[in-house]
């Protein structure tokens, strides 16, 4: 009875401890996490009118922005914008990279389901392709890989890429993020890589030829470093220092075509300010060229952002700014949107108090952010139910993808040099083949910089391995040098023993990202260190048996020794090729692929290097023997000239058809072409007077055959020779126009060039206005040439 009262006891006394437990426990709140704006399934308080897709971009950005404290919107000028939880908008960064690949940046973080990323080649060797469906498909598949993780909550969507700065000078480090030295193939690459990334649905209103572009987004590109910026660290001088001294004329002619064509034809949605001064002027600070020429005269419809703390440097760095509120006032009035960096964070609401900057500069620029995000679809609801939602893990690293980096890598290795047709070589059974060089086993180095995590690494030794695999092949492996800088001897005579020993020997050699990158220029073209030693020991060891030298970098290297030494049979320049870059290299020694690519660079002797590398002057100066840059001014004689690149087979051209001669257009018709002259002067140009340079275009018919032995791909390049080439700073020649081809052995294809007069003919002047000049044009296809004479404009003949 006792033991049954207890327990009886016990239940009373934990009924009780349960009812009160249950009185006087707080009420469990349910806590919504923020992870995107505008979600149909969280608070019905945080739906606001910006949320509704049925109304306009502009009306909705009008209510977000309205909505807003002066605090939270100066929140929003800066890369790191922070989150309105009242609102519903969660924080938003603003940097990301895909200059070759998703890349490791502040938005993009890889692991759980998105570990790795397919990694291209990088665009100085891709653009050596000259093929622009090919740009276009790899700025498709870094956009779709971009989506798949934004979706994974793994990425912001807006990519500060392509870098298109002219690549003036090979010693710069950042020549590797270029597509080379020519306005009109740098402007082609932008163009079709940016559409690629950004695809999207264009207005269905318009033919894509007028749209203003997608009015959804799938990733936002954005085109960098505008303008006259391609130096980083040279002895004394350093980016966030140096004044770029550019003349006008090179100014219309060479640096700024390839933002112009980003803006214009790729309808890119972002444009970032450069570090440099342009003639005492920072960039970010520029109104002339910001707001003047970007956005009023090229049509730009989206956001500026400054390059990473360019801002701050201009009070910090140079003192152009008094003070730091001053600095952002400067970049606010010039027309910069947003900040990399926390400058207007911290200093913006003294601007503001000090009258510097006020709410409604504050707001035009908010527009500009607030609709490209409107435009990527980040205030449309759940991701997973808009265009690109189902794009997840399995769209990333897919076997067309990967596929895709080796087709790249394969159309872009440039054969520089193959005497007497020593490639390709013969696949023979038990073949000894020595692979030497610290690039041999090269994997993390073939990827160069702004790099992701790849799908994976063939290296050049494991893709000798799978070319031969049927063949049983005897392959052996001597690094030669530690690294690139090759500062010992320790390796050189294993080396030379696997020479010795070898049927065939393979030089995996070139520098890497310790001697070029970001913030690191070079002082010589030569390979760094023992590595000519090496070379030349290895060749002595081989004893007249096949050598090639396969190189990689991302600029242009004096191998001029290697070039005039018989016993090296045959280089190949790989650049930096992306994670199936070693298998591209073995198919093309061993005639799997017949090399196609064609230097998108000049390569210059290592006396190139006397010349003051802080020097912006495209042009010649005969007076100080500056021999003026790239293959459309330099007077001396480089290594390898824009456009060298040899093939297995051999190809031949016949003009089949250009006129005789054309009618240049109305004078006032190529002045109302021309940005400069219609921002100079009172011209009012009519929309027909502005399209007629467009409408005077002409055709030129070539055919090309290809002899053989083998099928392959070929780049056609049409140049043009002015009259006055060379002559008070007129080009030697200008690239035209270009189109790649496939043709199997013994066939030919006609290539139809079609000809802009004013943009393809004409030359820039010291006012930097584009005319054409009359006279005798000299038209180009490799030896293959035709005169054109351009006649002056005569009433009644050739009037619109």
């Amino acid at each position: 009875m006792k033991s049954t009262e207890t327990v009886i006891l016990a239940c009373i006394l934990l009924g009780v401890m349960l009812l009160t437990t249950q009185l006087f426990e707080k009420p469990r709140i349910k806590v919504y996490k923020l992870q995107y704006a505008c979600d149909p399934d969280g608070p019905a308080d945080l739906l606001f009118p910006f949320c509704n897709t049925s109304i306009s971009d502009d009306d909705r950005v009008e209510d977000l922005i309205s909505r807003l404290t002066i605090q939270e919107k100066i929140e929003q000028l800066v890369n790191t914008a922070a989150n309105v939880s009242r609102l519903g908008i969660p924080p938003y960064q603003w940097w990301g990279e895909g200059l070759h690949g998703v890349a490791i940046s502040p938005s993009v973080y890889f692991g759980g389901a998105t570990p790795a990323a397919t990694s291209f080649p990088l665009p100085c060797l891709s653009v050596c392709s000259y093929n622009r469906t090919l740009w276009n498909k790899i700025g498709q598949v870094v956009s779709t890989e971009g989506r798949a993780m934004y979706n994974q909550g793994r990425s912001g969507l807006t990519y500060w890429s392509p870098n298109i700065n002219i690549a003036r000078d090979p010693r710069w480090g950042r020549t590797q993020e270029t597509p080379g030295e020519d306005p009109k193939l740098s402007s082609g690459y932008a163009v079709h890589f940016v559409k690629g990334l950004q695809e999207g649905d264009y207005d269905q209103n318009q033919p894509q030829a007028v749209s203003r572009g997608p009015r959804r987004l799938k990733i936002s590109a954005c085109c960098k470093h505008f303008t006259a910026h391609d130096l980083d660290r040279w002895k004394d001088y350093d980016r966030d220092h140096f004044d770029s001294k550019v003349t006008q004329q090179d100014l219309e002619d060479t640096y700024n075509p390839s933002f112009k064509s980003c803006v214009k034809e790729g309808q890119s949605s972002s444009v970032m300010c450069s570090y440099n001064r342009l003639n005492g002027i920072p960039m970010c600070t520029h109104y002339e060229l910001l707001t003047l020429t970007v956005r009023n005269q090229w049509g730009f419809d989206g956001y500026i952002v400054s390059d990473c703390d360019a801002v701050a440097l201009i009070h910090d760095y140079i003192n152009y700014a008094p003070t730091s509120e001053d600095a952002v006032s400067y970049v606010m009035l010039a027309g910069m949107d947003l900040n990399c960096g926390s400058t207007t964070l911290v200093h913006g609401l003294a601007a503001l108090d000090k009258k510097l900057i006020w709410e409604g500069l504050i707001d035009m620029h908010l527009r500009n952010l607030f609709r490209v995000r409107m435009r990527l679809g980040m205030f449309d609801g759940n991701p997973s139910t808009l265009p690109y939602g189902s794009l997840g893990p399995e769209d990333m690293c897919t076997e067309d993808n990967q596929h895709l980096a080796l087709e790249a890598a394969r159309q872009s290795l440039v054969l520089l040099k193959n005497e007497k047709n020593a490639l390709p070589w013969k696949k023979t059974h038990g073949l000894k083949l020595a692979v030497i060089g610290h690039h041999a086993d090269a994997t993390r180095e073939m990827l160069g910089n702004y790099e992701g995590y790849p799908c994976k690494f063939v290296s050049p030794l494991q893709g000798f391995a799978k070319v031969l695999s049927d063949h049983s092949p005897r392959i052996s492996h001597e690094r030669g040098c530690s690294d690139a800088a090759c500062e010992d001897q320790f390796y050189i005579y294993a080396a030379k023993e696997a020479a010795a020993q070898a049927d065939a020997v393979v030089l995996v050699l070139g520098i890497s990202q310790a001697q070029e990158k970001e913030g690191r220029d070079r002082d010589s073209l030569l390979l760094p260190g023992r590595q000519m030693e090496l070379v030349s020991s290895v060749v002595e060891a081989s004893a007249g048996r096949p050598v090639v030298l396969v190189l990689l970098s991302g600029s242009p290297l004096d191998v001029s020794f290697a070039n005039d030494d018989p016993r090296i049979q045959s280089i190949i320049w790989a650049g930096y090729p992306g994670q199936s870059g070693g298998e591209a290299i073995a198919e093309a020694i061993f005639g799997l692929v017949n090399p196609g690519g064609r230097l998108a660079q000049s390569w210059y002797y290592e006396n190139y290097t006397n010349i003051d590398m802080s020097n912006m002057n495209m042009r010649p100066n005969a007076s100080t023997g500056y021999p003026g840059r790239t293959y459309r001014f330099f007077t001396d004689t480089p290594l390898w000239e824009f456009g060298h690149g040899l093939s297995y087979s051999d190809f031949k051209y016949t003009m089949v058809s250009a006129p005789q001669s054309i009618m240049a257009p109305h004078l006032r018709y190529q002045l109302c072409s021309s940005d400069r002259a219609v921002m100079t002067s009172d011209l009012n140009c009519l929309h027909y007077e502005k399209e007629a340079c467009k409408e005077s275009s002409f055709h030129v018919r070539v055919w090309v055959i290809n002899h053989g032995p083998l099928s392959g791909d070929h780049s056609v390049l049409l140049f043009s020779k002015p009259p006055s080439r060379g002559i008070d700073g007129i080009p030697l020649k200008q690239l035209v126009s270009f189109e790649r081809v496939h043709l199997e052995a013994g066939a030919g294809q006609e290539i139809l060039f079609k000809v802009n007069p004013c943009e393809d003919l004409g030359t820039v002047g010291d006012d930097g206005i584009r005319t054409v000049e009359l006279g005798e044009h000299t038209l180009m296809v490799g030896m293959v040439q035709h005169v054109l004479t351009v006649e002056n404009w005569r009433e009644g003949h050739g009037e619109l």
